[in-house]
């Protein structure tokens, strides 16, 4: 079945766009609003409404096949794209990618994301949101087209399997560690809360005592109010490499000697950290300080994992993480690495070098394209999956959590 027309209509995310250089530089809050005069180019303020593309693929039979472009929160900063605003993008779309999609049959996914990812413009890569974005509407084009679940047209052409079950879900905070984390435990999270711990002096504490009694809080916050007693969430926190600038990024014995505190302080909850250096420097620099780290957890037997986060945001950066056992676990940060396609490949090879796959996002999402990445996250089976997007737990768990449920039953109903 050929694609008859590529029709393109501006969106918004479930977050914002933060202008991450000009709160580095000290814009302050003033509400939700941010103080202060943006420095990245394309920011017309420090904090601005997130922006998507919907990217709508009209099939001969008259069935539409959608995806959604949408970028990381802290665009243009990290080496990342820049800005990704609707106006700019959509003309992109509807003159490079346009002429290439319509007339092309909807009958292999890998092939079509293929062809996708390698249209360049004026000598360089398509924006990783565009990409992002119409790769997920070729997986549901193909998907209508032979009468499958995006899930099976995954299984079918990476040979895996989809979930017969839940995959575990994980929510994100935000600054209101407190309260968030209470909707967390109503609901019945897997892994929580992110807590964003992004400054050493007001999150984490000079020695690291404000994130343990955090942590001490969590800890018996679950125990009170959990209503079943086998509810035993994971304590995953991200804490943007402040523990590396309170101990020092390469002073292995001491930041091990604090995340052992960490684990105790859990207990009887499994803990796990992400981000706990960050090492401005460069990507192998990065690398090489959350082996060294993880190298002695494992030495010492600290059951506390490590999660990879900063410098890890393609699919060649998850390899080379992967390959030298840079953490327990990596994120796959789904918008930075363009096509969704490089998503499931991620998780594949992590997962063969025995390395767990968190397939993470951002904030900045939409409700779709959180669907198509549980669509592909049931295929290819990672560890944790975010509930997205938005900062609110509510909304994004229950978006990724019902898509789940929906491919269940549906499978169930099939298989009868």
């Amino acid at each position: 079945m050929k694609i008859k027309n590529v029709v393109c209509a501006p969106g918004r995310t479930g977050f914002y766009f933060d202008d991450q250089r000009a709160i580095k530089r000290g814009a302050g809050h003033d509400g939700m609003f941010y103080v202060g005069q943006p420095v990245t180019e394309g920011f017309s303020a420090v904090r601005q409404a997130g922006e998507a593309i919907s990217v709508m693929l009209i099939l001969e039979d008259g069935q539409v096949a959608y995806g959604d472009c949408a970028a990381v929160q802290y665009s243009g900063a990290g080496g990342r794209d820049p800005l990704f605003l609707a106006k700019d993008f959509i003309p992109i779309i509807e003159q490079y990618i346009k002429p290439r999609l319509v007339g092309q049959e909807a009958d292999n996914f890998r092939a079509l994301a293929a062809m996708m990812e390698a249209i360049e413009v004026d000598g360089k890569r398509l924006h990783t949101a565009i990409r992002y974005g119409v790769s997920q509407a070729l997986l549901d084009a193909v998907a209508k087209a032979s009468g499958r679940m995006m899930c099976e047209v995954v299984a079918d052409e990476y040979i895996c399997t989809v979930s017969d079950h839940l995959i575990p879900i994980f929510t994100q905070s935000g600054d209101d560690r407190y309260d968030n984390a209470d909707k967390m435990i109503i609901k019945g999270a897997q892994v929580l809360p992110h807590a964003l711990i992004n400054n050493v002096e007001s999150k984490l504490g000079a020695h690291g005592e404000k994130l343990q009694t955090y942590v001490a809080w969590l800890r018996d916050r679950i125990l009170a109010q959990r209503l079943d007693d086998h509810y035993s969430p994971v304590l995953h926190i991200d804490v943007y490499g402040t523990i590396g600038a309170a101990f020092g990024n390469h002073n292995y014995e001491a930041m091990a000697d604090y995340l052992a505190v960490l684990e105790q302080t859990a207990k009887p909850f499994h803990l796990r950290i992400e981000g706990p250096m960050d090492c401005d420097c460069d990507r192998e620099t990065q690398m090489e300080a959350l082996a060294g780290l993880t190298a002695e957890l494992d030495r010492r037997g600290i059951n506390v994992e490590l999660v990879a986060d900063e410098w890890c945001n393609t699919l060649e950066d998850i390899k080379l993480f992967a390959d030298h056992k840079a953490g327990h676990m990596i994120q796959i940060k789904t918008p930075d690495l363009g096509g969704i396609n490089n998503t499931i490949e991620a998780v594949l090879y992590c997962k063969e070098k025995g390395i767990s796959a968190y397939q993470g996002g951002t904030c900045n999402e939409t409700d779709r394209s959180a669907q198509v990445c549980v669509q592909c996250a049931m295929a290819t089976q990672p560890a944790q999956i975010l509930a997205k997007p938005g900062m609110g737990v509510d909304e994004g768990y229950m978006i990724v959590y019902n898509e789940m449920n929906r491919i269940l039953a549906l499978r169930k109903a099939k298989a009868e």
